[in-house]
């Protein structure tokens, strides 16, 4: 493997101690707001105050948990809180794409630091993708002033199936190089960082699922380059299948689907007559240009604004045959939302329309009386925020948490 230059190497294996119970519980009340002071510690936890006092000073001394003056004071010493230091750490998130990638770091309060986008295609190979994501992840952090030694996660999207166990792509197609590539370990070799690789369908479900207001199960359809979807289940948790094939219906055949080619091998796919690509295609409209990366997005986001007859007409018959597989997977998944997402949910209310008049035609009522059916959140972030929870919930496990405690990296 090349990918070690920049000067981080693997670290030894580190064995980590088990986290004590009271210690674990004083962190997630901190974290989650329920209790930013001892005494509000020990009420709702339940914990001896020496308990709750032991338990701050360990995270306190090890530069997870910092203790201020909140300047809300009546009269006396204004009272103590507590709330995570920014030297406990931070995240790095990269949703890499066909043809850019958009990263961005965050602290483990969940907030976002920084973000940018990196324009690199996915065709160019493993190697110089996650170099240049690496690069501008230093780079972001940097800026920041954040210690890239004190990176404590980093999980990153790719489109198409991944084994999440392995952290890599698995059988992917339009991506030459990433097959069974180990994308976690030269990442976790560069940030000398535990790494989660996943689907990005999976990333922008999830991100869309921890939306305050959002109704579980949550069904997520991206559209872009192909079709991918993610299952976020009533208990928060991503769906994932046996070897990470989970999610890839693009490939499921179209009720009109016809003789066309997709990129499987097969005829007939969904993604091959109603992905981004697809539509593009059939318009003849490039996808890019050597000026404009998005000029395809662009110029098919212009005529469906200029009301161009063959443009709506082809968005229109994309719309109903994602409506089809979408009615399908409702039928089979009773999602309480259902969020579609890609550059062809930017052209929201002609694809929503269309989507909507199949999956009630389609679906069964019952599936569909309480189903709530829009898109991703505006600014385009929903895989990168559900990238940041995915994090979040490795570093604050019971072995994150160790792993924060045995913070022995070396300058």
């Amino acid at each position: 493997m090349t990918f070690h230059k920049g000067g981080f190497h693997p670290a030894a294996p580190v064995l980590l101690p088990a986290v004590p119970v009271g210690l674990h519980r004083v962190l997630d009340l901190v974290v989650s707001g329920e209790a930013t002071s001892r005494a509000e510690i020990a009420r709702r936890s339940g914990l001896a105050r020496s308990t709750v006092g032991q338990q701050v000073a360990h995270l306190v001394g090890h530069g997870i948990l910092e203790e201020i003056e909140s300047g809300e004071s009546v009269r006396g010493r204004p009272p103590r809180v507590l709330t995570l230091s920014p030297r406990a750490g931070t995240i790095a998130v990269a949703d890499v794409d066909t043809l850019a990638s958009r990263v961005a770091i965050a602290d483990l309060t969940g907030r976002l630091l920084a973000e940018d986008t990196v324009h690199v295609r996915l065709d160019s190979g493993p190697e110089t993708v996650l170099e240049r994501v690496s690069e501008r992840l230093l780079g972001l952090l940097e800026k920041a002033g954040r210690d890239p030694r004190r990176v404590r996660q980093v999980v990153m999207g790719l489109p198409g199936p991944v084994d999440f166990q392995r952290g890599c792509a698995v059988r992917p197609t339009g991506m030459p190089g990433w097959d069974a590539y180990p994308a976690a370990e030269a990442l976790g070799a560069r940030f000398r960082a535990p790494v989660r690789v996943d689907n990005d369908a999976n990333l922008m479900a999830l991100g869309e699922a921890v939306q305050d207001e959002v109704d579980t199960p949550l069904l997520c359809l991206k559209i872009a380059a192909g079709i991918g979807a993610g299952l976020v289940t009533a208990s928060g948790d991503i769906y994932r299948g046996a070897d990470g094939a989970e999610g890839d219906v693009g490939h499921i055949r179209a009720v009109d689907g016809g003789d066309a080619l997709c990129t499987c091998g097969n005829v007939g796919c969904v993604r091959g007559i109603a992905s981004h690509r697809a539509v593009l295609r059939t318009l003849g409209i490039p996808e890019t240009t050597d000026d404009d990366p998005r000029h395809g997005e662009r110029e098919l986001a212009e005529r469906i604004t200029d009301n161009d007859p063959a443009a709506v007409h082809a968005l229109r018959q994309a719309a109903t045959a994602i409506g089809e597989l979408a009615a399908m997977l409702v039928v089979m998944y009773n999602p309480r939302t259902l969020v579609l997402g890609g550059p062809l949910s930017d052209l929201r209310d002609d694809l929503l329309s269309g989507v909507r008049a199949v999956v009630y035609q389609r679906a069964l009522p019952l599936t569909t009386r309480k189903l709530t059916i829009t898109t991703t959140r505006p600014d385009g972030t929903s895989a990168i925020r559900g990238g940041i929870a995915l994090a979040l919930r490795g570093v604050f496990s019971e072995q994150g948490i160790a792993r924060l405690l045995v913070d022995d990296r070396e300058d």
